[in-house]
């Protein structure tokens, strides 16, 4: 019987953890084997199996296929490729069920999971099953094969097949040396972009800064590039691939909520009426923009897997994460893809002299990032829930409690949600004006200190 792999990596949407401590091989091969006998019970044969450019990688993912194997069921190597290869991998070679080896944008000593069965993405009580599966011994046994497939020129041709620049791009790439570097400069340079490649040697050491698009220190180097050279739009990308960094000419960074905007008033040029998810984190002009635009706004829970199972259950052309993921289902398959949502801007983009006037059009407000509130194991749930009993908030239009506390004023919101990542309160603002700002995270700071005395507040 597998040993059974310490709880901690049975994460929300993923399994995470540390590489050789709470992630090992003999957890890999026991989640394989219970992953294995879930495809079965699913009706599914064979799982494509990709992996990122972490140094752990190979042997993370030879183990998991072992354990796949064990469980009868087949296994179909796709090797070093971004995370959105590895869903594509599951149309192109029809097995629907994929595995990605991934340690997204996590330190270099981190690694996991992130898992599609029949074309459903695990997560929550998904995730936890397999743990459930290991511990009750409630596997299948068999002899699955291993073979390998390359499905990144398959890729590449879909792309560029699809889309379609009205005028050659200059740009700059940034991939963090993460796995997105193998392919997104042949990409770009298909779709006829002049390219000016950063860091584009997969190296999980992470050598030059950390591929997290998200943060703005590690968009630096971009920003430095596009002073420096001609190109007239910077891309970045997270380890794994599935997220996308926009910054333009001057340096301006375009979140991702302003980017979906773009994508949203362009989808729905072709898809009237449509409806667009997005998260409890993007800007209150999102919903207005998107009814402007002849569309119906979906606020929903923050989280990859989440956006996927509610674009899936209401049919919407189109979804995006204030994190960067963005999934497209016209055109497209539905799934989260940093390279395609990359080239689907640049289609957008070249049919303007001016990409960056583009963008910069786009509406605005005075906002922060997102504020983590750091407290031990199980405290943000609790304080979420404290502040959804009790808390009031004075001038208040709408309080939204789909995922955490989001409170609607007339001139801006405020948020705290309980990450599901990591034991965090994540809180963000945006107002009209730096007045109002300030005025919300006042009625915030009053109403988390009547809650929870003593909290220390990152703003």
């Amino acid at each position: 019987m597998n040993a059974v792999p310490a709880a901690e990596i049975f994460k929300a949407y993923d399994i995470r953890g540390i590489v050789d401590k709470s992630l090992t091989e003999a957890a890999c091969q026991a989640i394989g084997h219970a992953l294995g006998s879930e495809a079965l019970a699913r009706g599914q044969a064979a799982i494509a199996v990709g992996r990122d450019g972490r140094l752990s990688g190979p042997r993370l993912a030879n183990a998991l296929a072992r354990g796949i194997c064990a469980a009868g069921v087949d296994v179909i190597n796709i090797g070093c490729v971004p995370t959105p290869v590895s869903y594509f991998a599951a149309y192109q070679l029809g097995t629907n069920s994929c595995v990605s080896v991934t340690g997204s944008h996590n330190p270099p000593d981190y690694n996991g999971l992130k898992m599609v069965l029949g074309g459903q993405t695990l997560y929550g009580d998904m995730i936890q099953g397999l743990r459930k599966r290991i511990e009750s011994g409630d596997l299948a046994h068999g002899n699955g094969a291993i073979r390998s497939a390359d499905v990144r020129t398959d890729y590449v041709d879909r792309i560029v097949g699809d889309v379609k620049l009205s005028r050659p791009m200059k740009i700059v790439l940034d991939c963090g040396n993460g796995v997105a570097g193998d392919i997104a400069p042949r990409l770009f340079r298909k779709l006829g972009c002049e390219v000016t490649e950063l860091f584009c040697e997969v190296d999980g050491n992470f050598p030059n800064h950390h591929p997290d698009p998200s943060k703005p220190e590690n968009l630096e180097d971009v920003i430095r590039a596009l002073r420096e050279t001609e190109a007239e739009l910077g891309l970045a990308f997270d380890g794994d691939g599935d997220r996308l960094g926009v910054v333009t000419k001057d340096g301006g960074i375009i979140y991702p909520d302003r980017q979906l905007m773009l994508f949203a008033a362009d989808v729905l040029s072709r898809v009237p009426g449509g409806q667009i998810v997005y998260d409890v984190k993007c800007t209150r002009k999102l919903a207005s923009w998107v009814r402007e635009h002849g569309g119906e706004p979906v606020m929903w829970n923050t989280g990859h897997a989440l956006i996927k199972a509610k674009l899936k259950e209401t049919g919407a052309p189109l979804a995006g994460e204030m994190s960067g993921h963005m999934f497209f289902k016209e055109r497209w398959y539905g799934f989260d893809d940093g390279l395609y949502a990359g080239a689907r801007l640049l289609e957008i983009l070249s049919r303007s002299p001016d990409a960056s006037a583009v963008l910069k059009a786009l509406p605005d407000s005075v906002s922060t990032p997102e504020l983590n509130l750091m407290m031990a194991e199980g405290e943000p749930f609790r304080l979420v829930d404290a502040l959804k009993r009790d808390a009031t908030f004075d001038g208040a239009r709408e309080i939204i409690t789909i995922d955490g506390v989001r409170v609607e004023y007339a001139d801006g919101f405020g948020l705290a949600r309980p990450s599901n990542t990591t034991p965090v309160v994540v809180l963000r603002f945006e107002a009209d004006n730096d007045a109002a700002l300030a005025r919300i995270q006042t009625g915030f700071r009053r109403a988390i200190g009547a809650v929870w005395p003593g909290a220390k507040l990152p703003f």
